[in-house]
């Protein structure tokens, strides 16, 4: 597989303005749901992301990506790997990452 765009690093929260190559690299699976599928336009994906990178260097690549869902990024929760994540958290090689905004129901 060609190497993929990932970010370089950056204080938290922080998006790249440019994207890097190399062997350095690792993927996270992430899924959408509700309003944050629908603001990025799909339900799941596979990023590749430095070793060291955290759950808000994930959430601020894709609000860089896509600057519309930003509002609907911001609001969410997170699930890394089947449990609630803080922004700081480190993302393992192969984690998968969940990304809920908040919603109302019963």
């Amino acid at each position: 597989m060609p190497d993929q765009p990932t970010m370089t690093d950056r204080p938290i929260g922080q998006p790249t303005s440019e994207p890097t190559t190399g062997q350095d690299t690792q993927p996270v699976g992430l899924r959408y749901f509700a309003a944050a599928r629908a603001a990025l336009g799909r339900s799941e994906e596979t990023l590749t992301v430095p070793p060291g990178a955290t759950v808000a260097d994930v959430v601020a690549r894709l609000a860089a990506a896509t600057p519309a869902a930003e509002p609907v990024l911001a609001r969410c929760s997170v699930l890394l790997d089947g449990r609630r994540a803080a922004p700081a958290d480190v993302v393992p090689a192969g984690a998968s990452l969940d990304l809920l905004p908040p919603f109302a129901g019963g």
